[in-house]
């Protein structure tokens, strides 16, 4: 009996971690707050207008810009019918994948909404166009080369980060198939974060909820005729099918969230994409030359002891960094002038 009380005790220290480090968050972002004269002052008027309004408003819009979560939820309740360890596999490829849609997606996406809401609410649509085409730009920029770089360096994350103990070579192939079918689709999670604030912006909530549906359904299909293919040829990584059906779902909603906006006419990209990519394919070419180039075996990485994993992986990505924004900027892209104008 004494071992249930201690098993118990790393899970809740984890849960105490991330209550604690969200309190020091909100506390953190007092002080800044009071230095302006922001600091919230709570009062309970649940009849006042603009309650209502954002009542009515915020509900949809959760679930419009959460779809990618509610995927992968779905995707794990899936998984837990294929065998032990497969939510655990799926668990840690998404961390590792959230981590660059964390950092720079949903950051961007909390930058711009203040300035799609304040362009929408003075219809100043031109500028309104120009900031979401500002945006997709800088996503591209970013999320493109983290996209390709997890992809090929999926296995040493996984050995660098989670190796040994319970979690053996076998798991960190496996985990590494599902966060290279994560990040086939981080570009696609990165672009609905941004497009999606522009519908609600607008205060139009319905649109993402549409859509988000269409890619739930799409998800579901494509995750159980994965699942049941795989499971059927007898492949081990049958999680990773489910992982590629929310990254499909996630490239399906941002594609459709992006086609109604075009086709409402609220974006208007100004000439000069074509140009962009094909020099964002250029650096990202050189990038991948740099880390196949760099890049060792799994069997280097798994005797190597923590310190030499973790160094060796920064040495890899610092020089694939390197050579990819040298090669933007040999290619033209400059990033003064991707300075945002907000018009």
């Amino acid at each position: 009996m004494w071992l249930a009380p201690m098993t118990a005790e790393p899970g809740m220290a984890l849960a105490y971690g991330v209550f604690i480090a969200g309190a020091v968050q909100l506390a953190f972002q007092l002080p800044f707050l009071a230095k302006i004269h922001a600091v919230p002052r709570p009062s309970w008027r649940p009849a006042h207008d603009g309650v209502r309004r954002v009542g009515k408003l915020m509900l949809p819009a959760i679930f419009g810009s959460s779809v990618a979560q509610v995927n992968v939820l779905l995707g794990g309740i899936i998984a837990s019918m294929l065998g032990v360890g497969k939510v655990s596999l799926l668990y840690y490829s998404d961390r590792l994948m959230e981590f660059p849609l964390g950092l720079f997606g949903i950051a961007l996406a909390t930058v711009t909404l203040p300035y799609l809401s304040r362009q929408a609410a003075t219809d100043s649509m031109r500028a309104f166009s120009d900031t979401i085409d500002w945006s997709m730009k800088l996503t591209v920029l970013i999320a493109a080369p983290a996209a390709i770089g997890l992809i090929i360096l999926a296995e040493p994350l996984m050995a660098t980060i989670f190796y040994g103990g319970v979690f053996t070579e076998s798991d960190v192939r496996l985990a590494g198939l599902s966060l290279q079918a994560f990040a086939f689709g981080l570009v696609g999670f990165s672009f609905v974060k941004i497009l999606a604030p522009a519908y609600f912006a607008r205060e139009d909530t319905k649109t993402p909820v549409r859509i988000g549906l269409i890619a739930l359904g799409v998800n579901l299909v494509l995750s159980v005729a994965l699942a049941y293919a795989l499971t059927r040829i007898e492949y081990e990584g049958t999680h990773a099918g489910l992982a590629l059906a929310t990254s499909v779902a996630a490239i399906l909603n941002a594609w459709l969230l992006h086609r109604g906006l075009v086709a409402d006419g609220v974006i208007e990209h100004p000439d000069g994409w074509a140009i962009f990519l094909v020099r964002v394919a250029i650096a990202v070419v050189v990038m991948v030359v740099s880390l196949e180039y760099l890049n060792r075996p799994l069997d280097w990485w798994l005797p190597a002891s923590t310190w030499e994993r973790a160094t060796w992986l920064l040495v890899i990505v610092t020089a694939a960094a390197v050579a990819y924004f040298a090669t933007l900027y040999i290619a033209g892209i400059r990033f003064r002038q991707l300075r945002h104008r907000s018009g």
